[in-house]
């Protein structure tokens, strides 16, 4: 029985939440904020985001982007209100949900004798009920797989929605770039482009054992050369809890010192702050990573008893175990800071 999966992006959940609750907004640019001193975006609007605003960014830089732009302190609580409403809507249609943050989950539609066209069904009508009961709007994919699904959720924002039907599955893989493949970032892509890979029809043409060696022996390698061929077995996992929420800078040219290191760490640690809040954790434990030039890794932690959730803490937690010996005849090519031990905020 082939799998049937659909997943729902909400469309600038957050900020479209203020601007439902402050009509007035409704043509003007708005960017919801992790405030403080060096506060960043969580997510803004679609008029925002034409101006270069985007999640992560910092607010300073959103406001010499968009002069104009409309700054709304984060209210988590409210969000995830809505959210749960969101997901009661998804519960009518199925018992398989796998949250992926409060704005977007995949949905397991698998059922003996359904047919595609009947998920696509099920689709408009769940953007239709989230429409009717909460006024926000969401994309969706529908397709055979998790990675099918995602990426043609994302291909009609805002309020689309899309099928990639089985037959449709190579054609759009052979032509899509590798920088939109799961699970490959800006690092990953250069790798893959180095070597003349820049498409799926590409990546599909070479072997497994290509690609093994341009990436190496882990999981990525088989993952990508299944992806691109279509295939994608993952299943949609009920209740899916989060296990680590961390961002990662790789940087053009080599840090060779601590102080080079610790003026990076602001900017980091407030996206993880902005990641935290956006999915509704806290966390016990602050890992640094450092990848050096050779490609060797390391990583420090840090745990205390009162979770970790602000942008400050979790910047002398990292401090604290960015030892001079870690860069001492070292140069570092990327740093990560990242939480784990996480609980939600409702109840740490």
């Amino acid at each position: 029985m082939s799998r049937l999966v659909v997943h729902v992006d909400m469309d600038a959940f957050y900020a479209s939440i203020e601007v439902r609750d402050q009509p007035e907004l409704a043509e003007k640019p708005v960017a919801v904020i992790v405030p403080g001193r060096r506060g960043v975006v969580m997510t803004a609007n679609y008029v925002a985001r034409s101006f270069g605003v985007h999640s992560a960014l910092p607010v300073h830089l959103a406001r010499r982007r968009c002069p104009g732009i409309v700054l709304i302190p984060q209210r988590m609580d409210h969000y995830r209100a809505v959210s749960a409403q969101i997901h009661d809507i998804f519960s009518r249609y199925t018992e398989i949900i796998e949250p992926l943050a409060l704005d977007e989950a995949y949905l397991d539609m698998t059922q003996e004798g359904r047919t595609l066209a009947q998920a696509e069904e099920i689709a408009r009508a769940i953007q239709s009920d989230i429409l009717a009961e909460t006024g926000l709007t969401c994309s969706a994919g529908v397709s055979v797989n998790k990675f099918l699904a995602k990426h043609a959720s994302g291909m009609k924002k805002p309020a689309g929605l899309t099928v990639i039907a089985p037959e449709a599955v190579d054609a759009l893989l052979a032509s899509l770039p590798v920088e939109e493949f799961y699970g490959v970032g800006p690092v990953i892509a250069g790798k893959l482009q180095a070597q003349g890979i820049h498409t799926g029809a590409d990546l599909r043409a070479r072997s497994l054992e290509d690609v093994r060696a341009i990436l190496g022996s882990g999981k990525l390698a088989p993952r990508l050369y299944e992806l691109a061929r279509g295939v994608d077995e993952r299943p949609v996992e009920a209740h899916r809890e989060a296990k680590s929420i961390g961002v990662e800078q790789t940087f053009e040219r080599d840090l060779t010192t601590r102080e080079e290191v610790l003026a990076h760490l602001p900017e980091i640690t407030a996206a993880v702050e902005a990641r935290l809040a956006k999915r509704g954790y806290l966390g016990r434990t602050v890992v640094l990573k450092l990848r050096y030039e050779d490609g060797t890794r390391v990583t420090r932690h840090r745990t205390r008893e009162e979770p970790f959730s602000k942008a400050d803490e979790l910047e002398q937690a990292a401090a604290e175990v960015l030892t001079p010996e870690l860069i001492q005849g070292h140069r570092v090519r990327l740093l990560g800071v990242s939480v784990v031990n996480l609980s939600p905020r409702a109840a740490p």
